[in-house]
């Protein structure tokens, strides 16, 4: 993680004493920024600086990567953030598969919360098995999915998170988060005096229009079946309906790893756009 003002001297200082730290451990590369591991937030801002940062996502100076690329820093990998218009349905192609019907033995169904604690272990299950084969993988662990949940509640609505079933078994996932960071922008960190009144007003009267996912997944057992092609489209349909139909208007789908090819298929056929590019940076330690 890296936050500092534009002052070579101050970066190169920084990093000096974070790569001492690390030799000492015997480690002989370093890699980031995550916060607190590739399983939060990960990446730095390089491109998509004039757009607002959507909930949990980072908003970094446009100087950083130049001052870290200074200190002989590479990019190990790119990762992509997607802005979708939820105002329009899929693309022709795309809803002529979706609105055939579900095959037999699929279902969609939202979020349970009677059952939420479960259904959140259910879907970090999916998680670990839907990006086993991605770069720099760590399965998330069970105190990791403790967090999530507790972190998770207070933004989730269920009828913005849905779940596929294939022949009961649960198949996959897709969570819209209502972009927090809409209400909040301007209120410059302070809910008083009359903060508290505008951050209510906006999120239980005007509403919000923006929203983000930052989860999503198929077993990979089902993803390449006949059936099991269709639940991200099946998934994110129903959960586009849902955000429209509650006034939300645009939607960003992040972090895709830019050689995660089907993901980036999918939501390239879905009409998503890139918009922002975080990047992930490495060095070798002498």
């Amino acid at each position: 993680m890296i936050a500092a003002e534009d002052d070579p001297e101050v970066f190169a200082a920084l990093f000096a004493a974070a790569e001492a730290w690390l030799r000492e451990r015997g480690r002989d590369r370093a890699l980031g920024p995550f916060n607190l591991s590739i399983n939060e937030e990960v990446g730095l801002l390089v491109e998509g600086h004039e757009t607002p940062p959507m909930v949990l996502m980072g908003h970094d100076p446009a100087f950083t990567g130049r001052r870290i690329e200074d200190l002989g820093y590479a990019k190990a990998k790119d990762i992509f953030a997607y802005l979708a218009d939820t105002t329009h349905d899929l693309p022709d192609r795309v809803l002529e598969r979706v609105r055939r019907g579900l095959p037999e033995g699929v279902a969609v169904r939202e979020l349970d919360m009677a059952r939420y604690d479960q259904e959140v272990r259910e879907l970090t299950t999916i998680l670990n098995d839907a990006w086993a084969d991605n770069w720099g993988f760590t399965p998330t662990t069970e105190a990791e999915t403790a967090q999530l949940a507790k972190a998770l509640k207070p933004l989730i609505d269920k009828r913005l998170t849905w779940f596929a079933e294939i022949d009961g078994e649960t198949a996959g996932f897709i969570v819209f988060l209502p972009n927090l960071n809409e209400a909040i922008r301007d209120l410059k960190g302070r809910l008083l005096p009359f903060g508290w009144a505008k951050l209510l007003w906006r999120l239980k009267v005007k509403g919000l229009k923006t929203a983000r996912v930052p989860l999503m997944g198929v077993r990979r057992k089902f993803a390449r079946t006949p059936r099991g092609v269709l639940l991200p489209f099946l998934l994110m349909d129903a959960g586009a309906s849902a955000a429209r139909k509650l006034g939300y208007q645009r939607a960003e789908l992040s972090w895709i790893l830019e050689d995660n090819r089907p993901m980036n298929h999918i939501l390239q056929a879905a009409g998503a756009q890139v918009y922002k590019t975080y990047r992930i940076y490495e060095k070798a330690l002498a």
